[in-house]
């Protein structure tokens, strides 16, 4: 520092101020009790459908039309009889378990109970890890 010169203070003040508040701060129930103790004028507004859903439910929109008028019956695709019972036989040809064939594919009792009861979605991959555990083929022609 031999070159700098000598140094000097400042000794002006600095100033540091809030932000003013913006318009959530000024709805804040704190601040609203402040300005009417202040005697400051309050606007209020009453809304005409606050607290109410009306604006959503009033009209039908076209696409719950669509869909109220829809008579198709929608489901999803559960396991065909012709499997649930090939995997109940090959199950039971390799004496296993529900919980010991779940065991062998890494899934949970309960999904090979629901493959053998028809009430699962048909998944493509846990077919195929069935079909290796069991060593027998599920799917297609035999």
């Amino acid at each position: 520092m031999a070159g700098i010169g000598p140094l000097t203070q400042d000794w002006e003040p600095v100033v540091i101020r809030k932000k003013n508040p913006n318009a959530a701060a000024k709805k804040d129930d704190k601040a609203v009790n402040a300005a009417r103790r202040s005697g400051a004028e309050i606007e209020t507004l009453k809304k005409s459908n606050a607290g109410t859903n009306k604006a959503a439910s009033s009209s039908t929109t076209l696409n719950t039309r669509k869909l109220d008028e829809e008579t198709e019956n929608l489901a999803h695709d559960r396991v065909p009889t012709e499997l649930k019972k090939a995997i109940m036989q090959a199950r039971t040809d390799k004496k296993l378990t529900q919980a010991q064939l779940a065991q062998l594919v890494n899934e949970k009792p309960q999904i090979i109970q629901e493959y053998e009861s028809g009430k699962a979605i048909p998944n493509q991959q846990l077919i195929t890890k069935l079909e290796r555990a069991l060593g027998v083929k599920l799917r297609g022609k035999k």
